[in-house]
């Protein structure tokens, strides 16, 4: 069938019935992936479990959408887009009542994982189905639009699970997706249409690459969701999961570059720019993740933020990013280069990372992160939109899903080695920080004996006996060098963090620049 760009656009009613179909899904997915983080208490005290269980809850869901998502592009060939994608909305929605319902652990678990399948192909498939109902001179528009979702739902998901908790029971964090779910399921019947030029495999399966793709990406990502939990490789099954891992997505990437019918096609690497463009979502989600995480802890440790508060305090900048992807849509529709832009939004994240470690001190509130975040929602805002324009840009119709998935997985691969490495990070700075700052704690250092004579005093003062007194003084003086510490390690850790960052920045040179916008452009040459 010769390539109609047009045959797929939709106009009017359609194209906006469609567009919010897809951009709620995302949004389900995206903030169902942070709304159980502020439930932990709440799933320990009523399901009696342990903490390390309740991560399980967290995990399941990570490790299914990382496996769903590379393989969206296939299944969505075999079983027809519009079925493949209602099927995930179905299966969303009924994994979500059944979370609802659990009432043990490990059911909700195995909830989770199911969850996690469908909301995997939500994630992949949706990118692609706006891609292609709109038209080339308005893609960057319909990226926006998706973007919008991407970015805000991370910060979404605390606020709402807060809220939800706070005022509700805890089932509701997922019987909430259950009748927005319901309506997604029949809009999705009743308007999305399967895309004529995506050719169905015929003959043998891939089984092998299916395997081998569960085996290796899956235990990646079980190490990196649980490997901090468990100290790591003192643990037998996070150390047996990561060879495994090593085995498997080697394995995995030589099966999917010999066979003639790939489970993922990897060869899709090769084409255009979505070498460069998966390697700068990498960064991206590295970023976005890392930086959600790390903030929250800050906050909540040494300003007592609730979960609730901490996710407000990131809504002026998420709605920055929102305010301005329809903007940075427009100027790509402009013809303005995504490169130049993608530049901006990288330099600005870098300038957003090292300004907060500049401002970390024992005395830093709440306020301190208000212009900081704004700065991070432009670099963001500036960044998701271009990217996805420059990774999906000179590719013909039958390679946007394998693309689209695949810089999806990677992005949420950057985010998991993000949060994975902050923490190893914090273990081992905090450690060599604390150590660094207690040879100060000496009788002969006379800023300390000033400081602990004080403390004692004043604890005398109180009504404490003399040596009870210098027990308390030492107590003091024991939990300042613990939060100095940690601030310094933080400070480490965002120093290091805008190091990369701006050292990835000369990558996009390394992008082609395709006349038009949007897949298909230059995809005849």
């Amino acid at each position: 069938m010769t390539y109609d760009p047009n045959l797929m656009v939709e106009y009017g009613f359609r194209r906006a019935i469609i567009t919010v179909t897809v951009i709620l899904c995302t949004l389900l997915e995206i903030v169902d992936t942070t709304i159980v983080n502020v439930a932990t208490n709440t799933l320990m005290g009523n399901l009696g479990a342990t903490i390390g269980e309740v991560s399980w809850v967290i995990a399941a869901y990570a490790i299914a959408n990382v496996i769903v998502v590379p393989m969206s592009s296939w299944l969505s060939s075999q079983f027809g887009r519009r079925n493949y994608f209602a099927a995930s909305v179905a299966l969303f929605t009924f994994a979500s009542f059944m979370c609802g319902n659990s009432d043990t652990i490990w059911t909700l678990v195995f909830w989770r994982f199911v969850q996690g399948i469908g909301g995997g192909a939500l994630l992949a498939t949706s990118q692609s189905i706006l891609v292609e109902i709109y038209p080339k001179e308005k893609i960057g528009l319909a990226m926006a639009m998706f973007g919008m979702g991407v970015i805000m739902g991370p910060t979404l998901g605390p606020v709402v699970g807060g809220y939800l908790i706070d005022n509700f029971d805890w089932p509701v964090i997922f019987m909430v997706n259950v009748p927005l779910g319901i309506i997604a399921f029949f809009l999705t019947l009743q308007f999305i249409r399967d895309n004529p030029y995506q050719s169905k495999q015929t003959g043998k399966i891939d089984l092998l690459g299916i395997f081998l793709l569960i085996a290796g990406i899956g235990s990646l990502q079980l190490v990196l969701e649980q490997g901090e939990r468990e100290d790591w490789f003192q643990s037998t099954y996070i150390t047996i999961f990561f060879f495994i891992a090593i085995f498997g997505i080697l394995f995995f990437i030589i099966r999917e570059l010999t066979t003639d019918k790939p489970i993922v096609d990897l060869r899709i690497l090769t084409k255009g720019n979505v070498g460069v463009g998966v390697t700068l979502n990498f960064v991206l989600g590295f970023t976005l993740f890392g930086t959600v995480f790390i903030l929250p802890l800050f906050v909540q440790r040494f300003l007592g933020f609730t979960a609730t508060e901490t996710g407000l305090m990131f809504m002026p900048g998420a709605l920055t990013s929102g305010l301005c992807m329809p903007f940075i849509g427009r100027l790509l529709q402009s013809g303005f280069p995504a490169k130049r832009l993608i530049i901006l939004g990288f330099t600005l994240t870098g300038i957003f990372v090292f300004w907060c470690s500049i401002i970390l001190t024992g005395n830093t509130g709440a306020d301190d992160f208000f212009w900081p975040l704004i700065v991070r929602g432009l670099g963001m805002g500036f960044l998701f939109v271009p990217l996805s324009n420059l990774t999906l840009s000179g590719l013909n119709p039958n390679d946007v899903a394998q693309a689209s998935g695949l810089s999806s997985m990677i992005r949420q691969i950057g985010g998991s080695i993000s949060v994975a490495l902050i923490g190893l990070v914090n273990e081992r700075l905090g450690s060599q920080h604390r150590s660094d700052l207690l040879v100060n704690i000496t009788n002969y250092n006379p800023a300390f004996t000033e400081r602990f004579n004080a403390y004692t005093q004043n604890f005398v003062r109180l009504g404490s006996e003399l040596e009870k007194a210098k027990q308390q003084a030492y107590f003091v003086m024991d939990n300042i060098v613990t939060k100095q510490s940690l601030i310094l390690t933080y400070i480490d850790t965002f120093q290091y963090m805008a190091v990369f960052v701006i050292c990835c920045i000369p990558l996009v040179l390394f992008a082609k620049t395709y006349k038009g916008a949007g897949p298909g452009a230059g995809a005849a040459h």
